[in-house]
């Protein structure tokens, strides 16, 4: 297996000319970003970073990140990517964790930074004219005005290429650390799994502190592909990038699809050269799948089901031809389900028994255990599977279908109930906007079914409640409570936070809409 530095420059020889990555009025092709890419590898040394040293990334998707990826790559360097809003104790928790040497932040990311104790001891480089100078700082900017000679790789397939963070909605986040060939791996399958042909062209907002913008950006990388930054989340401006850059494939959560879609802006568009959409990152309803089939008519629809610790479980490749369905295992990987509360990966469920969601370690895109956390790897490394904490069932056509979380699982008067088939149901409902279904405490129950629901028209509880009932849904699973709410809690990268809606941190909804959608 190549590593991804050798990757890069395998991709440069190939294509030198394709357009390789846009940011704004910015275009580079694969010879020229290779070249900034190198400078950026000559400064580390500089720098005094060595391969295997840790640097810290507090970055929007915009080229200079995308740039300082590439360059750990072929320095050898483990990039350790932040989300940019990171807090000045999340921010302090991830370089004292991952031990890192160096850090890299733009404006936006700039306060906390500035604040922060231990981002103050170590070597800093600041992206943008906008960046504060401490006198402690190298400037990205000074990095790439000294053209340098193409650098060649400095380590193998088995080194570090990156540690991911994960969310940590209930704890500290945990360090994902990933090696090139795993990484490499990876993004093949993605190219594989989503039938990239030569030349496409992604939209880049996806962001790089996430496993599904790392992918994207890679899978681009192998086939000449053209990555378009978009650093921050805006579906207007994201509806003018496809139509001006003409997108080829979309790869986002459901989240960041809905609000393209149904934005104003959307019926003005000429969105038809997005002839590839994938969805990863969280379920998505009935409603939402049927939307975009028939604003889109994509002639692929994936749902790709994964971690930052194993990048593919498994892969549908006709979403809306069997709708909730997450398919069979990847080509990487082999996936089981397991009993509820099982020891081991053996104890498999029947088909349509629910269970946890278990998938092999040897797969060639796995992790092999957590930075740092023999806790987290004894909970759930078992045996040499990885017991992810989702919820699913096998079909009779073998078919997985992910129901949530183990932790989301609803109890009600003895009956185990999933959020997700509640959510679908709901969701097709025309006034229903977007919902979120948790259990919440009952004295006589144990916990009630409950919906939060954002709506787009007006309509009742009861109303609800009868389209509950006249629908394919068991009478133990009808939300027993409905809640309307302005917005429904999620992470920054779209995950649904029903610990939120349970705790009461939501926002009720202050006035109800009007009949018009």
């Amino acid at each position: 297996m190549l590593d991804l530095g050798s990757s890069f420059i395998a991709s440069v020889a190939r294509d030198p000319n394709a357009i390789a990555i846009v940011d704004g009025d910015l275009r580079l092709t694969y010879r020229q970003w290779f070249s900034k890419i190198s400078s950026v590898v000559a400064s580390f040394d500089r720098m005094g970073l060595r391969p295997g040293d840790h640097l810290v990334t507090v970055l929007q998707n915009r080229w200079e990140a995308a740039t300082i990826h590439w360059a750990c790559q072929l320095a050898g360097i483990v990039i350790t990517p932040i989300n940019w809003r990171a807090k000045v104790d999340e921010l302090d928790f991830c370089i004292e964790n991952s031990e890192a040497c160096a850090l890299v932040f733009q404006d936006v990311s700039a306060e906390a930074v500035l604040n922060s104790s231990r981002a103050a001891k170590l070597r800093r480089i600041g992206i943008g004219d906008d960046v504060e100078d401490s006198g402690n700082l190298v400037s990205f900017a000074d990095m790439i005005a000294t053209e340098t000679q193409n650098v060649p790789p400095r380590v193998s397939a088995d080194a570090w290429s990156i540690m991911l963070y994960t969310s940590g909605t209930t704890s500290r986040p945990k360090g994902v650390p990933r090696r090139h060939r795993a990484e490499r791996a990876a993004g093949v399958a993605h190219v594989a799994q989503n039938l990239y042909g030569r030349r496409e062209r992604t939209l880049g907002v996806m962001p790089l502190y996430h496993t599904m913008g790392v992918r994207s950006l890679i899978a681009m990388s192998l086939i000449g592909g053209t990555y378009i930054c978009l650093p921050r989340y805006d579906p207007q401006q994201a509806l003018a990038i496809i139509e001006a850059e003409r997108i080829t494939n979309l790869y986002l959560v459901p989240t960041l699809y809905h609000n393209l879609v149904y934005h104003d802006e959307f019926a003005r568009r000429d969105v038809s050269s997005v002839r590839k959409l994938g969805f990863a990152g969280a379920s998505m309803t009935d409603g939402l799948l049927r939307k975009l089939n028939d604003a889109f008519q994509p002639d692929l629809f994936v749902n790709h089901y994964g971690s930052s610790e194993i990048y593919t479980f498994t892969i549908e490749q006709n979403a809306v031809a069997k709708p909730g369905s997450a398919g069979k295992a990847g080509i990487n990987q082999h996936v089981r389900v397991a009993k509820l509360n099982a020891v081991s990966a053996e104890d498999v469920a029947d088909p349509n028994e629910e269970g946890e969601i278990v998938a092999l370690l040897a797969s060639d895109e796995a992790f092999e255990g957590y930075w740092r956390r023999p806790d987290a790897d004894a909970r759930s490394l078992r045996n040499g599977w990885y017991f992810t904490g989702d919820t699913g069932f096998r079909d009779k056509d073998g078919d997985l279908f992910v129901t949530g979380r183990v932790d989301d699982m609803i109890i009600t008067g003895g009956e185990n109930v999933s959020p997700v088939e509640i959510e679908s149901c709901l969701s097709l409902h025309p006034a229903v906007s977007e919902v979120a279904v948790v259990g919440l405490p009952d004295e006589q129950w144990g916990k009630i079914v409950a919906a939060f629901v954002k709506r787009s028209a007006a309509v009742t509880e009861q109303e609800l409640d009868q389209f509950c009932r006249t629908s394919n849904l068991a009478n133990f699973k009808r939300p027993r409570k409905f809640i309307f709410v302005d917005a429904i809690p999620k992470s920054p990268v779209g995950k649904l936070l029903r610990r939120m809606l349970v705790n009461g941190e939501y926002e009720p909804e202050r006035a109800p809409p009007s009949n018009a959608a």
